[in-house]
């Protein structure tokens, strides 16, 4: 497959609203794998079709449990909060407190369009939001409540977050 780049903070492609996925198609499936591709490579752990130019509702992330591909997610239901630390690919060096539901259940589908649903926590609860804010024209620093700096993050061992 393909790497993409990656865009980059002031990029305006990620203030945008990406729209719904209609066609389950080839182009989308080299879209996925393009993007799974950038996402290792960066590396990070999580990455929205915005994030490489293309404002459709999908995004692909891996938090240990192996690849995972969302269309059209949509968060229906959150409990509890979580306060992580998060960096993005998209917003390199910055790293800040978010405020997350500590559980959500997200409806998505795959990449051939069929539907499902899946309840997510922690880690993967933090990184299913991040990236589908972005699919919204968000980014974490929108709603960040401190920001540290790398030297920070380095010593709190919370090096994952930095690759959102």
């Amino acid at each position: 497959m393909a790497l993409r780049n990656i865009r980059i903070d002031e990029d305006p492609v990620l203030r945008k609203k990406a729209r719904t996925v209609e066609k389950f198609d080839p182009a989308l499936h080299r879209l996925l794998e393009d993007m799974a591709d950038t996402m290792y490579d960066a590396p990070g752990i999580g990455l929205a079709a915005p994030q490489v130019g293309v404002l459709k509702r999908a995004i692909v992330f891996d938090t240990g449990d192996g690849l995972m591909e969302m269309i059209n997610p949509e968060i229906t239901d959150s409990e509890g909060e979580q306060i992580e630390i998060e960096g993005c690919l998209s917003v390199p060096g910055i790293y800040g407190k978010v405020s997350r539901p500590a559980s959500i259940k997200v409806n998505y589908q795959d990449r051939k369009g069929i539907r499902h649903t899946m309840d997510a926590n922690e880690l993967q609860a933090v990184v299913i939001c991040h990236e589908t804010d972005h699919l919204f024209g968000k980014l974490f620093t929108d709603i960040a409540t401190e920001y540290i700096t790398a030297e920070e993050l380095e010593e709190s061992g919370n090096m994952h977050e930095e690759t959102l």
